[in-house]
């Protein structure tokens, strides 16, 4: 980072951050005016084995910056279910006139690819590295830096973390009881490009189709997930194939599995020079996979105003354009995990509800339509 003075600053080089950057650059905004600034090295990240889904719309805004195509599955159909009760839906690519309805794909290679492309643009990037703080001003924001020079901003984005927590907040917080297991999965009978959405007593199970394995993400309560973490994997994969059924036929190998607690933290600050972003502006349950999706979204709307202007006026725009699409997902998303965190009567519906989506073509296309470009 040669100049210290710049039109955006972004703190976070997650996927969010990298393509926000990568995208105000190709909309006009000067690449070395654009500061990208990370704690974690690229080679770091670019290892994380993590399996993540993107929905058709994130891939265009990838393909608009040149980080597509990247090594993934293609999903042609999800299907949607309620165990033990009568009802299904199956959303399909060939309704829409979509090669796919979205990908699974390693985190680890999506963040290389991103990398790749502002590397190649040449905007300004500082990692390892991390802002200690913040002092906005009337005409600027200065960021302190561990270890460097205080640097300065006319825009401040937030893309990873809390850096803004000592600015007042009005953050909605929810603890749902639940703790996702996630592993790689393989079954006797996989059906290609197919991802499910498997909705239990406990919480939703999901199966993303990723090569010739199944990404899985099993969502239960804390006592139940301390339990399936004790168990061999014969006898874990014996208690998936009773949760998920037979559709895949039997599970026949699963790799080490990871324990994650699930909350909302939906906390889309900003004020006039600084903003919030994806993981930083929302945390959200992994029911329907929207979190990384509503943070490129995020990223679309943001790069459009600032590379009009790096100003204030632009950031309360970005706030007024995408609060229903946050509300909306953040809405759909919470309701579905509060029904599942418990033994809701709620719960009973859902088979029905699904039945009725699946006979109706119109009810499929606006869940589609919300899973692939959210509310717009």
């Amino acid at each position: 980072m040669t100049d210290s003075t710049f039109d955006v600053a972004i703190c976070g080089a997650g996927p969010a951050g990298m393509a926000l950057a990568a995208l105000l650059a190709k909309r006009g905004m000067s690449a070395p005016r654009i500061a990208l600034i990370d704690a974690k090295p690229l080679e770091q990240a670019s290892k994380d084995p993590r399996s993540i889904a993107l929905s058709w719309g994130s891939r265009q805004i990838l393909e608009e910056i040149g980080a597509w195509p990247v090594a993934a599955t293609a999903i042609h159909q999800i299907h949607v279910s309620r165990r033990g009760q009568f009802g299904r839906s199956l959303i399909d690519r060939d309704e829409h006139k979509l090669p796919a309805l979205g990908y699974v794909l390693r985190y680890g290679d999506l963040v290389t690819a991103l990398g790749a492309v502002c590397a190649r643009a040449g905007i300004a990037t500082l990692r390892p590295a991390r802002v200690e703080a913040i002092g906005e001003g009337a005409d600027a924001v200065a960021l302190t830096i561990a270890g460097a020079d205080t640097a300065t901003a006319a825009i401040v984005v937030q893309a990873e973390g809390g850096l803004f927590s000592d600015q007042e907040s009005k953050a909605q917080h929810r603890d749902y009881q639940q703790t996702a297991i996630i592993a790689q999965v393989r079954s006797s009978r996989p059906l290609a490009h197919r991802a499910y959405e498997r909705f239990t007593e406990q919480g939703p199970l999901a199966l993303l189709p990723q090569g010739e394995e199944y990404s899985l993400v099993w969502c239960v309560r804390p006592d139940t997930a301390a339990r399936l973490q004790a168990l061999d994997d014969d006898a874990f994969l014996a208690e998936l194939g009773a949760a998920f059924g037979e559709r895949v036929g039997s599970f026949t190998h699963a790799t080490p599995r990871l324990a994650f607690p699930l909350g909302l933290n939906a906390d889309p600050r900003s004020t006039a020079r600084t903003v919030a972003i994806g993981n930083a502006a929302q945390t959200l349950h992994p029911v329907a996979g929207q979190g990384l999706n509503l943070g490129l979204r995020d990223v679309a709307v943001l790069a459009r105003l600032l590379a009009q202007g790096a100003t204030p006026t632009m950031l309360a725009q970005f706030t007024e354009l995408r609060r229903q699409d946050r509300n909306t997902t953040v809405r759909l998303t919470d309701t579905m995990a509060r029904i599942f965190a418990n033994d809701s009567p709620a719960q009973a519906l859902l088979g029905l509800s699904l039945a009725a989506i699946d006979m109706v073509a119109p009810a499929r296309s606006v869940l589609a339509e919300l899973m692939m470009y959210g509310r717009r």
